[in-house]
């Protein structure tokens, strides 16, 4: 069931939304050569817990982490561990949410290690710029189908895939609510978008084939071929005027 939000728990969902990317972009300048994705995850949760909040992620199925740390073809939910060194040329996806006023801010974007090869930052650029497009279809009375459609559309144009195993959700009072939403589709179908959704839209991009494997730690899903993989999502809220993104930094 789709929940709709008032004007009220918008106002709450923003706040969540906001702590949530000021914790993301804490982690995006902790992202150096020699920094383990351990010392990432303590400094998002230590700035979540300051801010009276609480991690979203952080117990949540059993995930160990505070943040999703994923590295190269890693495509979503790297556990941070103080053995994974960051090195130059790595890009780094980071996945934050937090719990705050009773509902969830959910948020993740791709950074460059040092010196990333153009191949990488392409992949990256695409995988950004995919994201509005599909926030820009999220407008009254369009449909789901709308937003998949255009991220598609603008990877595949590019030569990239978009993994199909993983999607973007409704979000809220929980981290995961209805409806899913895919980053593919058809324009015109699936769930019509009514002011008061609030959705997760995350494309999750591949540079080459769109399959993943998860890997024995039972949470790590990476591209099947080993090529480089980019994930970026905002928490976005439908409403009469427009996409609204919740999850803005200071």
């Amino acid at each position: 069931m789709v929940i709709l939000k008032t004007s009220r728990e918008l106002s709450k969902m923003r706040e969540a939304g906001r702590i949530s990317a000021n914790a993301l972009k804490l982690a995006g300048k902790a992202v150096e050569p020699g920094v383990s994705t351990l010392e990432i995850d303590r400094i998002v949760r230590k700035y979540i817990e300051e801010q009276g909040a609480k991690p979203s992620f952080l117990g949540y199925g059993g995930f160990p982490g505070s943040a999703c740390i994923s590295i190269n073809d890693e495509v979503v939910h790297g556990i941070p561990s103080k053995k994974r060194i960051l090195k130059s040329g790595d890009i780094v996806s980071v996945d934050v949410g937090a719990f705050y006023g009773g509902f969830h801010g959910d948020n993740a974007w791709t950074y460059a290690c040092g010196d990333i090869s153009d191949e990488a930052q392409k992949l990256i650029d695409a995988t950004r710029e995919s994201l509005f497009e599909g926030i820009k279809q999220a407008v009254a009375g369009n449909r789901l189908g709308d937003i998949g459609s255009a991220i598609q559309g603008y990877v595949e144009a590019r030569s990239y895939s978009v993994v199909r195993d993983y999607v973007g959700h409704g979000v809220g009072a929980k981290l995961h609510e209805d409806p899913s939403v895919p980053n593919f589709g058809t324009p015109g179908r699936g769930v019509r978008l009514l002011p008061g959704m609030t959705i997760a839209i995350e494309p999750m991009i591949n540079m080459g084939t769109h399959k993943v494997r998860v890997l024995d730690d039972d949470w790590t899903a990476v591209t099947a071929d080993g090529k480089l993989s980019a994930h970026f999502e905002h928490t976005v809220a439908v409403t009469a005027d427009g996409p609204v993104i919740l999850t803005m930094p200071d």
